[in-house]
C-alpha cells in the first residue's frame, strides 16, 4: 500500500488530502488520481516526491512508500 499526499492546488481542487493506493510506479498513482477526477493536465505538471526525494513518473514504488504530489508554484 502506498500513501499519497496532495498539496497546493491539487489538494484544494480535488478535496483529497491523503489517499492509500496500490501502485507499482508513480505513473500508476497519477493515472489512479486522474480516474478520481483530478485533471490529467494538473497531474502532468506536478512535482513528485517519493519518501522525501525527487521522483519521476517512471519511478518504482514499494509497499510503505509515501508519494507527495505538489502543484507548481507561481508567484509575483
Amino acid at each position: 500500500m502506498i500513501t499519497v499526499k496532495l498539496y497546493g492546488l491539487l489538494r484544494i481542487e480535488s478535496g483529497i488530502k491523503e489517499k492509500q493506493l496500490n501502485a507499482a510506479t508513480a505513473a500508476e498513482v497519477l493515472n489512479t488520481l486522474a480516474e478520481c477526477g483530478i485533471p490529467k493536465k494538473d497531474l502532468d505538471s506536478c512535482m513528485i516526491l517519493i519518501n522525501g526525494k525527487t521522483g519521476k513518473k517512471r519511478s518504482k514504488l514499494a509497499d510503505g512508500d509515501t508519494v507527495v504530489l505538489m502543484s507548481p508554484v507561481a508567484g509575483g
